[in-house]
Parts: C-alpha cells; structure tokens; sequence
C-alpha cells in the first residue's frame, strides 16, 4: 500500500562496512495509527538518511520497527549501541497523563512500552544511547520526566496549516554539554517539525539546548552517553556537518562500548 512504509523503502543504497566499528540497533516507528502521506514520505527518507550515515560512519546496523511487538526488547542491550528514530507521538500514561491530548496524533502505547523497554536494557548495559525527535522525548520519558501536549506557539517548531510541516529553527546549545562538545557550537539550525516537547526534565538528566523561547532541544546525561535531540540531522534538507557530527560522536562511542564488551568477554574466559 502507497500510504504505509515497508522495509524496502528505508534501505539505503550503502553497505556496511567491513568489518565494522560497531554494530548498533535502530529503533523506528515506521508506521503509526493515523499515518499521513506526507509523514510516509518523511519516514522513507530520514531513515534511509539515518542508516546510511551510521554505514558512513563505519558501522552497520539492525533495523526494529515497532509498527509490530518487538518478540525481545531487552536484546537492545546485546548491540553496541541504540538510536531511536521519530514516530509519532507518546502515549500519556508513560508519564502520568490519563487524559490524552486533543493535539495527540500517531499514538500507539505498545510501541512506547517496547521502547522503553529496549532503552532500559540498553542503559543497563552500559550502552550509548541516541534519540531523535520521538526517540528524544522517549529517552526524558525512560527517567520520569514529562512532556508538552501541545506546544502553542509553534512558530519556531513547525508549519502552519497548509505550509510546510519542516522550518529551520535557531536553537541556541548549552555550553559546557557533551552536545556542545560534539557540534563545537554555541548555535546551531534545526530541522524541526514538532508539535510536542520536553517539559519536566528526566532524572540524572540535563538540558543541553533550547529554542530561542525557552522549549528544551535536547536533553543529555552529564555521566554517560545518553543524549536526545528534539530536531532531525537525518533530514538531508539540513547541515551535512552537523548530522555527520552527531553520528560520529554515537558511533565512536558505540565502538568504545563494542571493545569493553569484547575485553570484558575475553577476561571472563
């Protein structure tokens, strides 16, 4: 069917490298309820973009929709490494809401229970973990925080009714934060097309940007490799660099991870 996304459509035309640096799992929501035509088309390409950039960066990957019930969430924490891709948006119950938001849109609360599963066992594996717009938000979720229902002045975040749902957004980044390391920037552009966002901030977790009205942009562990950008870098419309930074960062951390696991082993021998 034209207005679902099927596995084919998201492979890239690279290959991973051989051997890899590491080889990492992806989480995306390919489908959702009440998907659009347009957000098909958007998926399509930001994941083929996301997991050819993971090929350029060195590392090869294994791709689990939870458009169906993934069979064991806790495997995330065999990989070296986890990023989440965007969806739709979360249920409310995963972080205390009973009434869901009238602006909700692409809810699917089996598919948040598998994430959140995969990323405690990722985490408590010692894995790096990288999310993107939903996967962001779902990371602030995993440490109890909350998110906006809907933000109100959206200006900066996405479209208006019959324009196009991606702008390019200013968001100023924390200096001092692991993300302002990885970008080497005070101030970077966006490609944002949200309507929700963090709002009370996870345990154990800081905010690494904001948008020039305060909505946090990204959110990240001080401690370990846990970082979440409410933005897209695998939207091909955006900085080149900027997405290539970001991945690297995750890949490189994701091979660190790869040669703990593998002395580990060999001590255990």
């Amino acid at each position: 069917m034209s207005d679902r996304v099927r596995l084919a459509d998201v492979m890239p035309a690279s290959t991973a490298p051989d051997p890899p640096r590491a080889h990492v799992c992806v989480l995306a929501s390919l489908n959702f309820p009440d998907i659009s035509a347009a957000d098909v088309a958007l998926i399509r390409r930001f994941t083929r973009v996301a997991l050819a950039t993971l090929h350029a960066q060195g590392a090869s990957w294994e791709l689990w929709d939870t458009t169906v019930a993934l069979a064991e969430p806790a495997r995330a924490g065999d990989y070296d490494g986890l990023l989440l891709l965007g969806g739709g948006d979360i249920d409310g119950s995963c972080y205390g809401v009973s009434t869901r938001h009238p602006s909700a849109y692409g809810v699917d609360v089996r598919a948040d229970r598998d994430a959140l599963a995969a990323i405690a066992a990722a985490e408590a594996a010692g894995r790096p973990i990288f999310g993107i717009c939903r996967g962001s938000q779902l990371l602030n979720v995993a440490r109890g925080g909350t998110i906006i229902g809907d933000i109100v002045d959206y200006t900066l975040h996405h479209g208006a009714p019959g324009e196009p749902e991606f702008v390019d957004e200013p968001i100023d980044v924390v200096a001092g934060t692991r993300l302002a390391a990885i970008l080497g920037a005070r101030r970077v552009t966006g490609r944002s097309g949200h309507h929700q966002a963090v709002d009370r901030v996870g345990d154990g977790l800081v905010v690494a940007a904001r948008a020039l009205d305060g909505i946090v942009e990204a959110v990240e562990d001080p401690q370990r490799w846990y970082l979440g950008v409410q933005w897209h870098p695998e939207d091909d419309d955006g900085p080149d660099a900027d997405r290539a930074a970001l991945f690297a960062a995750f890949v490189d951390a994701a091979e660190r991870a790869r040669h703990a696991r593998l002395a580990a082993a060999a001590a255990g021998e």
